[in-house]
């Protein structure tokens, strides 16, 4: 998944600058981590703008994981859809892993930040289960198809941390990529 570059989201908007400067703030440094100044300061926008179109940092953080998870699926559907058979999903992860600005699931980060906050752990649900539908929607036909997507999704999500934790994307792909092979053999 590529971001918007600092050059391109000057020139929007004041609404979609604002998401575009929270989409890559909040994705590199986290959503509590993220204050309000910053993005004004960062987006160019005064904070009357700011608050006319997000009335609340909540307000801007449920836009921030609409437009992220439209955003990744779309990649990820694609990715997808550029392989066949079982390592599509290890392929689509290599090449997601491999992007400069990779930084783990927004979801997964966002909920471990504010599991209190129903918004975001309800975002991160719907995430996920489109996750695994797209996961499933590649696989074929049979009794077992869903525990497959199911399994098959929970190893990604631990790939994900795995290689955003311990940096190491290799390992993480590997040990997918063996579970994969288990999985379909």
């Amino acid at each position: 998944m590529k971001s918007i570059s600092p050059t391109d989201i000057a020139a929007l908007p004041a609404r979609d600058r604002i998401l575009a400067t929270a989409h890559r703030l909040f994705y590199q440094e986290g959503l509590r981590a993220t204050g309000i100044d910053r993005l004004i300061a960062e987006s160019g926008v005064t904070k009357v703008t700011f608050y006319r179109h997000f009335p609340s940092k909540n307000d801007l953080i449920q836009a921030y994981l609409e437009q992220r998870h439209s955003l990744w699926m779309d990649w990820f559907n694609a990715a997808l859809a550029r392989r066949d058979g079982p390592a599509a999903l290890a392929d689509a992860m290599r090449e997601w892993f491999a992007s400069d600005d990779f930084r783990g699931c927004a979801f997964i980060n966002g909920a471990g930040e504010m599991p209190a906050e129903p918004a975001v752990t309800d975002a991160a649900r719907r995430h996920k289960a489109e996750m695994r539908q797209a996961i499933a929607e590649r696989l074929p036909e049979g009794p077992g198809k869903a525990e497959m997507a199911e399994m098959l999704s929970l190893a990604a999500d631990g790939a994900i941390v795995r290689a955003q934790l311990d940096g190491q994307a290799d390992a993480a792909l590997a040990a997918l990529e063996s579970l994969i092979g288990k999985l379909a053999g």
